[in-house]
């Protein structure tokens, strides 16, 4: 997309000045700095962040103020929480500011000493901060959720009463399956020639 925009830009300007316009040749500069400009640009800033997780749990909060446990629920969303950095260390440095809430200000310094201590890049912490995505989305890796629910619903593997809910193809029985029901018919189980006799009148 990204090139036929700067060659769409390039035929306009030749049919503007009259000249025929050669093979739609894109500048390799103008391309790249398009390019970097698109990959650049973060979708949300750290700033959106604090706000949406300053939110987070939290009806009646402005987005102004953070708490301890959404800062632990937002670092532990974007991996900042690990080996090297535990909620023992976030909680110290949190405290340090003797409040239940802090400003966007204040968290930067406590993001600023955290790091410091830690021996870990400020940048390196505010750039996972900023693209962790939206607060309470969690990532899953899809190969294991499949096959995960690939080995609780195949019927085949089930066992015991389990067993008697579906039928060979593994389609439900419904009512059938979960109760006993009565043959109240009058013939005993395991007859074999049920409903003949009167067509052999």
């Amino acid at each position: 997309m990204l090139v036929s925009v700067v060659a769409h830009r390039a035929s306009m300007s030749d049919a503007a000045n009259g000249s025929p316009s050669p093979a739609p040749e894109a500048p390799a500069a103008e391309l790249a700095q398009l390019a970097l400009e698109d990959e650049a640009a973060p979708k949300v800033s750290f700033a959106d962040q604090f706000k949406a997780f300053s939110k987070f749990g939290d009806t009646k909060s402005d987005g102004k103020l953070i708490t301890l446990s959404q800062s632990d629920k937002w670092m532990k969303q974007a991996k900042v929480i690990d080996k090297k950095i535990t909620t023992t260390d976030t909680g110290i440095h949190f405290k340090k500011f003797k409040a239940m809430k802090i400003s966007l200000a204040d968290y930067n310094k406590f993001l600023d000493d955290l790091a410091k201590t830690k021996k870990v890049e400020l940048a390196e912490i505010k750039q996972k901060l900023a693209g962790c995505g939206a607060p309470g989305v969690v990532s899953v890796s899809a190969g294991k959720a499949a096959a995960a629910v690939d080995r609780l619903t195949d019927t085949s593997k089930y066992t015991g009463s389990h067993k008697e809910r579906f039928d060979a193809t593994g389609k439900g029985k419904g009512i059938a399956g979960r109760r006993n029901l009565v043959d109240d018919s009058g013939y005993v189980s395991g007859y074999q020639h049920k409903d003949t006799y009167d067509a052999a009148k």
